[in-house]
């Protein structure tokens, strides 16, 4: 198709527009839908953009504003919580996953510098996507999804050295010792000029713009390509560039602004990049190189999944399990591998030959991920019987003949408060958790500890589930929460079985496995909300403790329905019924007066029941009974009449 930029680039949004419109409701990644409609429209498919080289120019500031947002987007309490996990689960994967794709490849017969770029590549994986699916499945906090999380981040941090380091092994291959460190040194040096220059720059001149909002957003974009731009000037890549200022600029108090001024532009050009890669691939050499497709999908799919199953499971200790589940959740090609990749053949690292296997593979594992998150949980299951054996528990931890107890699965926050809770009303428990670090108490009166896996039958039979009086399920993973009351409810259908989950798409799934409680954070806070704005409306507390009880009982399903739908009237009679409620005669309260002379009941509509004057009792107070200040009145009436009382009671103290 012959036309200009313009035309090409208005085909090229139109179409991937509705291609991931089609993927989005397929529940498929945007990302593969851009890949794949830049293939249709290529020159290896339909051939409507002749030459997508003019489109990828563009497209590459797709890069550039997506590295200026991860640098933007790097706070430092991020960095402080995960860097243990960074720094040793994602610098062994990155590591690992490196050496032994690039050995492969060079058995295979590469070059040792290119089969380093191939090892970097494989070692990638989709910080955009994972993060989505795992935030939708409400993932994130589990411990698969910190791993996971953890390694996406120092996978990120790599993305720099990386993209310094394909210039210095294309010169290698010709270069002496002197020149490669001459060339290391340029661009720490170039890396030094660049980030002085930002740190001193960037926040006179953001401040110089705050003031009008036009200003800040020609600003915004100045500050993004600028840096990209000044960057390569001074040898470096427009991609280190843009990590660099947005890392700098991450420290001004205009960090959100210029997040909430970049993030439109960077989605729309980084799927714009997306769909020009795409256009790279050829249906007929990939087919022809079917081989060479099948081994990368294989090396990432694979490969990959393999190297951090064996990390966190042996290395780390946590679990063939979680090993697997964040195996599976990073086994797909990364943003930064197609920038890599592009550096990489442009400096002749790379045949492109290689593109083409690289495109369909990376395409293949994209596409992949949605499904793998689906069979992840019971895969992650099977390998964990597979490859785990069952550890007896402590003889001493579980007597034989200990009845009646609870066990308390998860030992964080919420299991620590179970645990101490059921120990001063004098129920003995154990703790199950597979993390041995929340275990290391020796505290006197602690709770019988026990590390395992509480997904695994035989564990929950060796802590007396089938012998308890209740199980109470307190862990951050969704996953494994369904998977433990289900197993529980099949080993003791007995027992009494509460959990813990944080959304409330999980409740009615928990409850059909067989939990009787089923607490559900983002509704007990809703509730806690509701029932302190009643309080401070001046509803009686009574009333509001009675509401609540109600609302918990019936399963929450006047807060689950739709915001249009009208509350129930019995939940309304509930606020205004008749209840007792304790009030507190004001401490200005003048001298005494009798109830008679208050006339409380026709004043305000109440009746006293007693009054409570320095811990002492007086039920049914006669009319010529003195109120004195301080004394506590137990009154029943609605909630207006409560507060017509309080009103009454203050009044008198205010008028003296």
């Amino acid at each position: 198709m012959e036309g200009s930029l313009l035309a090409e680039l208005l085909l090229v949004i139109a179409l991937a527009a509705a291609g991931v419109a089609l993927f989005e409701r397929a529940r498929l990644p945007a990302v593969a839908g851009f890949l794949v409609i830049g293939a249709l429209v290529g020159p290896g498919g339909l051939g409507l953009v002749d030459d997508p080289a003019r489109v990828r120019e563009l497209a590459e500031l797709g890069v550039v504003f997506l590295l200026f947002e991860i640098g933007l987007e790097l706070p430092l309490e991020r960095v402080q919580r995960l860097w243990r996990v960074s720094f040793v689960a994602g610098a062994l994967q990155v590591a690992v996953t490196l050496v032994l794709v690039a050995g492969v490849a060079v058995e295979l017969g590469w070059p040792w510098p290119s089969a380093l770029v191939i090892g970097a590549v494989v070692a990638m994986s989709s910080t955009a996507l994972v993060l989505g699916l795992l935030a939708e499945r409400g993932q994130l906090d589990a411990p698969h999804g910190q791993l996971a999380l953890g390694i996406l981040l120092f996978q990120d941090l790599c993305v720099v050295p990386f993209l310094l380091a394909v210039p210095i092994l294309a010169g290698e291959q010709g270069g002496s010792p002197a020149e490669i460190a001459l060339s290391v040194g340029r661009a720490a040096a170039a890396l030094a000029l660049l980030a002085l220059a930002a740190r001193f720059v960037v926040p006179r001149l953001l401040a110089w713009g705050a003031g009008s909002r036009d200003l800040f957003s020609l600003l915004a974009l100045l500050l993004v390509v600028g840096s990209a731009v000044v960057a390569e000037q001074v040898g470096l890549t427009l991609a280190v560039g843009a990590f660099i200022g947005g890392m700098v600029a991450s420290s001004s108090p205009y960090a959100h602004q210029l997040f909430a001024e970049v993030l439109p532009l960077r989605g729309a050009l980084l799927g714009l990049f997306f769909t020009a890669v795409g256009m790279l691939f050829q249906p007929g050499e990939a087919l022809a190189a079917a081989g060479g497709v099948a081994a990368y999908v294989a090396a990432v799919l694979v490969g990959k999944a393999a190297v951090v199953a064996a990390l966190v499971a042996v290395l780390m200790r946590r679990g063939v399990r979680i090993g697997v589940l964040a195996g599976l959740a990073l086994a797909q090609t990364g943003e930064f591998s197609f920038v890599l990749a592009a550096s990489a053949t442009a400096a002749g690292l790379l045949p492109t030959s290689f593109q083409t296997v690289f495109v369909a593979g990376s395409l293949i594992t994209l596409v992949a991920t949605p499904f793998l998150f689906r069979v992840a949980p019971a895969l992650a299951t099977a390998a964990s019987r597979l490859f785990e054996e069952d550890a007896p528990a402590p003889a001493e931890a579980v007597p034989e003949g200990l009845r009646d107890h609870a066990v308390v699965i998860g030992f964080g926050v919420a299991g620590r408060n179970v645990t101490r809770v059921l120990r001063a009303v004098g129920v003995e428990s154990v703790v199950v958790d597979a993390n041995p670090r929340a275990l290391r108490t020796d505290a006197p009166g602690a709770p019988r500890v026990v590390f395992g896996d509480a997904t695994r039958a035989p564990l929950l039979e060796r802590v007396g589930i089938s012998r308890a009086r209740l199980a109470i399920v307190a862990v951050n993973d969704p996953l494994a929460t369904r998977e433990i009351v289900a197993l529980v409810r099949q080993l003791a259908p007995g027992v009494t079985i509460a959990a813990r989950t944080r959304y409330v798409r999980d409740s009615d799934r928990l409850a059909r496995s067989g939990a009787a409680v089923v607490v559900a954070e983002e509704l007990e806070g809703t509730l806690n909300l509701v029932a302190e704005v009643l309080r401070v409306i001046g509803v009686a507390e009574s009333a509001v403790a009675r509401f609540a009880r109600e609302l918990r009982e019936e399963g929450y399903q006047a807060l689950r329905a739709p915001a249009e739908v009208a509350l129930d009237p019995w939940l309304v009679e509930l606020l205004a019924e008749l209840a007792p409620e304790w009030v507190t005669v004001p401490g200005d309260f003048p001298g005494q007066a009798t109830l008679a002379e208050l006339a409380i009941r026709t004043r305000s509509g109440a009746n006293v029941l007693a009054v409570e004057r320095d811990g002492v009792v007086e039920p049914n107070p006669p009319a010529w009974f003195a109120l004195r200040a301080d004394d506590r009145l137990l009154a029943l009436g609605t909630a207006e009449a409560q507060a017509r009382l309080r009103e009454l009671l203050g009044s008198r103290g205010a008028t003296t």
